[in-house]
This record gives C-alpha cells, structure tokens and sequence, in this order.
C-alpha cells in the first residue's frame, strides 16, 4: 500500500456557495447586469442539464421528464425540446395548477409543445420503459413539505429503478438548509444551475444529492463580484494551509501540545487523540491522563510523554504547553472536573471536545483562541435546545454558538460547518458515512491541536484539520469501503495528507 493520495478536485466543483435565498433574488439582478435575459439562462440550464445527461446517462433513450408548475418545470420544458431533437423518447408529465406558469416557463413549455412533444397530467400512467427519471417539480424556493400531486409524484419516482437526475436541487430538498420536510427525490446526479447552494452540501443533502454538478451559465465574471456565503473546502486546498517546513526546524518550532482526558475506561479515546496529533507533525505531544493508563500508551507510543493527571502536574504541564486540548475521554466526575476548572483559567491556544464542552454548556463563558468541535447533541446542549434544532438549520446554529462562545466553532455532521465570531464559515466537503463510529472525534481533536501548536490560527487549523480527517477516510472508503472503518485507520493517511508538497 502506497501512500499517494489523489488531491485534486475530481468534480470540478466551485469552492463559493451562495445563499439559496440571495440566489433567487439575484437571477433577475444577473439577467440585467449581464444583458442576457431570463429565457436565455433557462435554455442554458436546460443546455447544461442534457450534456450531463449524455455523458453519465449514455445509454439512456426513453426519458420520463416530470414538471412542476414554476421555472424549474421550465428547464424541464426545455430539456425535453432538446432531448427531442437529439432523437430521444421523451415522454413529459406536468403538474397543473390554477396559477398561470412564469413568463420564462410558459415560453420554455410553448416551444416543446411547437416542437411536437406532448404534455401528459400528472396522474397519467408512466411508460413500461424508462431508462432516466429527470425531476423538475420544485425549485430551489420550497418552503414546506411538498403537497399532493407532487409528493406523490416523488414517492413514485423514488419506488422506480430508473437514475433520476434533478435540475438545481432534488424535490423536496430545502435549498439553504438541506432539510427534508416531507418526501425528497433521490437523485443519482444534480445540476446545480448558476452556483452552488449549502442544502446541496449540508444537512440531510447527501442521502438525496447523489453525484453533484454545477454550471454557472456563464454567469461566473458576475458570481465572482458578489461575496458567497461560505466556501468549500476539500483536500486539494491543503497546501494553502500547510506549507514545507524550514530544513532546519527543530522540534520546539512545531508546538508543545498537552492533551488531557482519559478517565478509567477512556483510555482509547485519549490515545487516539494524541497519536493523530504526533502524525499530523506536533513538535512534543504530553499527555495528562488517568495513572492506569500510562503504561499502555507509553507502550503503544514510546513518542508520548504521559504523566498522571492531578494538580500539581496539571499547572506544570500548562506552562509547558502552548497549545492544550481536553476533552477526549475525559468524563464528568470530580477527577475531570478539576482537570477542567484549571484548563479554563489558562488564557493558552486550546481545543475543547467531548465532557469539555458539556461542562462548558453548564457555565457557558467567552473567548477568543479557542476551538470548539460539538457534534449535534453536543451543540445543542450549548445552545439549550433540541438535536432536531440544530439539525433544522446547521449554518444559523453555527452562527449562534460562534457568537454565544466566540473562538471557532466546528460544528460535525455530513458535511462539516466551520465557523469563527468574525463571520467566516466554510464547509469541509469530505468524508463519508464509515465516519459514523466511536472515536472519530478523537481523532480530529488531535488532528486540529496539532495544527494550533504548529502556529495556525483557530480558524485555518480548523479548516485544515476537518479536511485532512475527511480525506483520510475518503481514501479508506474508495479502497475498502465504508462499513467497518476504525477510527485508527485514518491514522495511516493523516501524515501524508498533511505534507501536501508530496504530490507537486
């Protein structure tokens, strides 16, 4: 097994992602601003949309095409006029409704209807052979579940065994929050039209997006004048955070990182931290952990320093220390309490995950040079509210830990949301589902406190951190695949991925 990684960005995807809402607001503003009108841009998208059929469809000829009634039955409109005339059998069902259709999708239909296709009721009976489902029901401006016909629409194309491609957003997915309220289309593939937006990327959007695309519509000088409301992160960016190290560094230039946790039965979750810590280049990593457990990290990793956790240690290794982590495995009885009310008093760069955050939750306070790592239960303890609260709209719970606790926030999940008080968010558009085990955390606990004690601000530490643990799980899961993932094999990818120069 070799340890060359793939870096780049295999989908092409754009690493700025706008606002669903500021989107449907601006499309009009573009059309202006660029002298192209509204029609035009639909039969780009439709355009668009049919070359990525063609390719990752190729043997797809009989197509079912099913409209709603706004414009993103419009491109469907549209796409069936050009699947038409490039030979295809293209059977169209739309949704009526009482409601004239957008001058833009009212055009898009005429055309198909001037081009011989037919317009079928949504309740008609679907073709025996269908070798590609496109969905065009709803848009990008759901705001509720998604009612009859059209619920019973997408439960039908869910139960098919044909791929479904999703013009913008698959049906029934929230655009900005990548919740479903309701019944959601599962997509093989969606093309995202114009840029890109957060529900395609967070929340629940990985069961429903399948493979993503996007095609700006030529709109990418305008895109680029308007700020996006967070940007995508994946591993080929790693250079931008972790440069080659001087020939003539020492060990004392890379930091001295402490990590404290591993109460009596929490051994592996402390052991884990600190080693994903050595193997993302920390200078000197020491350990504060239950007496028990000194032996069998010290013979797991002669290249720790582990100590006995108490008071006396505990104030010695904070001055030591110029980055401290807590948390992993760290409990809440007196022991790790202690522990934490010292930790607390510390104005040192820090990391705080695990009972370090429930603790916090308990007496919340603010500052500055801190990382937080929650996950969604952890988040809502922070927040006094439900798991499903947190769930419901990720980029505001974001915004409301980074303002109550200030520092960054790391917020975990599908699509991992980073955060700092200062208004920067991005996403860390890696990792997969065998990240769903025990220990994980751990690990990216130690991955990020390596990354401050080598002198990266919270916020980039946090970004690089949160990539460099998704991507090693990615090549685990594009080797072995998910089910069965242990969070020590990420161990093994760690290093190299955190030495980007090895790809140049």
């Amino acid at each position: 097994m070799t340890n060359q990684i793939e870096k780049k960005n295999p989908t092409s995807l754009p690493y700025s992602v706008y606002s669903a809402d500021w989107l449907r607001e601006a499309e009009a503003q573009a059309a202006r601003d660029t002298g192209l009108s509204l029609f035009t841009l639909m039969q780009r998208a439709a355009a668009a949309a049919f070359r990525h059929a063609r390719v990752t469809f190729a043997q797809a000829t009989d197509w079912l095409i099913l409209c709603g009634h706004g414009n993103n039955g419009g491109d469907g409109y549209e796409l069936a006029r050009l699947a038409k005339n490039a030979g295809l059998n293209v059977t169209l069902l739309a949704v009526g409704s009482d409601k004239p259709l957008p001058a833009e999708a009212e055009k898009a239909r005429k055309g198909w209807l001037d081009a011989g296709g037919k317009i079928g009721n949504a309740d008609a009976r679907w073709p025996e052979k269908i070798d590609l489902i496109v969905d065009g029901l709803l848009g990008t401006g759901l705001s509720s579940a998604p009612r009859e016909p059209v619920a019973r629409l997408i439960r039908a194309i869910n139960h098919h065994d044909a791929p479904v491609l999703s013009l913008d957003i698959p049906s029934g997915l929230a655009a900005q929050t990548g919740t479903v309220a309701g019944d959601a289309v599962h997509a093989a593939l969606t093309v995202s039209f114009i840029a890109l937006k957060p529900g395609l990327l967070t929340g629940q959007a990985r069961d429903y997006v399948g493979t993503l695309s996007c095609d700006a519509l030529g709109l990418e000088s305008w895109l680029s004048g308007h700020r996006p409301l967070l940007q995508r992160l994946d591993a080929s960016l790693l250079a931008r955070w972790l440069k080659p190290r001087r020939p003539c560094s020492h060990k004392g230039e890379h930091g001295h990182l402490l990590l404290i946790g591993g109460d009596v039965g929490f051994a592996g979750a402390i052991r884990m931290a600190s080693e994903s810590a050595l193997r993302t280049g920390a200078g000197m990593v020491r350990v504060l952990t239950h007496k028990q457990h000194i032996g069998p990290l010290l013979t797991a990793r002669p290249e720790l320093m582990v100590q006995e956790l108490d008071e006396d240690a505990l104030k010695s290794a904070l001055d030591w220390a110029s980055t401290v982590v807590i948390g992993p495995g760290l409990g809440q009885n007196a022991w790790g309490q202690a522990a934490y009310r010292l930790v607390a008093e510390s104005e040192k760069p820090a990391l705080w995950d695990a009972d370090a955050l429930n603790m916090l939750a308990k007496a919340p306070d603010k500052r500055q040079n801190r990382v937080l790592t929650p996950h969604p239960g952890e988040a809502a303890r922070l927040l006094g509210c439900s798991v499903k609260d947190i769930e419901s709209d990720r980029l505001a719970a974001l915004k409301q830990l980074t303002q109550r606790y200030g520092g960054v926030v790391v917020l975990k999940g599908a699509g991992t949301l980073i955060g700092s008080q200062e208004g920067h968010i991005a996403l860390a558009d890696v990792g997969n589902a065998g990240m769903a085990s025990g220990g994980m955390g751990d690990i990216l606990s130690g991955v990020i406190g390596a990354l401050l004690a080598q002198k990266l601000s919270c916020y980039d530490a946090a970004c690089a951190g949160a990539v460099v643990h998704g991507a090693a799980a990615d090549v685990i899961a594009e080797r072995r695949g998910t089910r069965g993932m242990l969070p020590t094999d990420l161990l093994h990818w760690i290093t190299p991925l955190v030495n980007p120069e090895l790809e140049k």
